[in-house]
């Protein structure tokens, strides 16, 4: 339905100005200052607002995370059907885990996953949207899969083991990159760049069998 269709809009909207709030605050105050009211307030929603979108303020940023992820994986979808498993991971990798116009979203993923270091319930949220990513990242290999001929899996269908490990080993190849990028002060963009770095791993794992 139409109304349904605008009204997710709007909570996602609304989900993610809550997210870039939050991590403004959490980089210009720190984690440990920033209340959730802070959050709420800044954002001009009502507490209770803030609370049916997130059950803590950690989780707030959690946007911010899965979009970055799930971006990666949807430019896997939209590699060029011609490509090897591999190939379409290093495209992927080239095209989307670049600033694009919003360098900002990128640094405070870096400032973000800084503090996940001392934080157990931000490094939770980081999981969680890797982990995300990799679920999708199975559904959108399969559908590559089934588009060179091998039939894709029914809905109701276990991934394979191979499928699971393949969308396991490149997501980790990516989760580490961003993660090494993020550690060092080099900018997103250039060869010690997120992109460039998830490229570089995809490239070193030599030994494993793609399909």
């Amino acid at each position: 339905m139409p109304g349904s269709s605008l009204t997710d809009r709007r909570k996602a909207e609304t989900r993610l100005d809550i997210a870039r709030t939050a991590a403004s605050l959490f980089i210009e105050n720190g984690l440990r200052a920033t209340r959730a009211e802070d959050i709420a307030r800044a954002a001009g929603v009502a507490p209770r607002t803030f609370y049916r979108y997130f059950a803590t303020k950690e989780e707030a940023v959690a946007p911010l995370f899965a979009a970055g992820a799930q971006q990666w994986a949807e430019a896997v979808r939209g590699a060029p059907a011609g490509l090897s498993v591999r190939d379409a991971l290093r495209h992927a990798a080239a095209r989307a885990l670049v600033p694009d116009g919003d360098a900002e979203a990128l640094e405070w993923v870096r400032s973000l996953l800084r503090m996940a270091g001392e934080s157990a319930a931000l490094r939770a949220v980081w999981s969680d949207a890797c982990h995300a990513s990799e679920e999708t990242l199975i559904s959108v290999l399969a559908e590559r899969e089934g588009g060179v001929g091998t039939p894709s899996p029914s809905p109701s269908a276990s991934p394979s083991l191979e499928l699971r490990l393949v969308a396991g080993v490149a997501s980790a190849a990516v989760r580490v990159a961003v993660e090494t990028w993020a550690a060092g002060d080099d900018p997103a963009e250039g060869p010690a760049g997120p992109a460039a770095l998830a490229v570089v791993c995809v490239d070193r794992l030599e030994g494993f069998r793609w399909p």
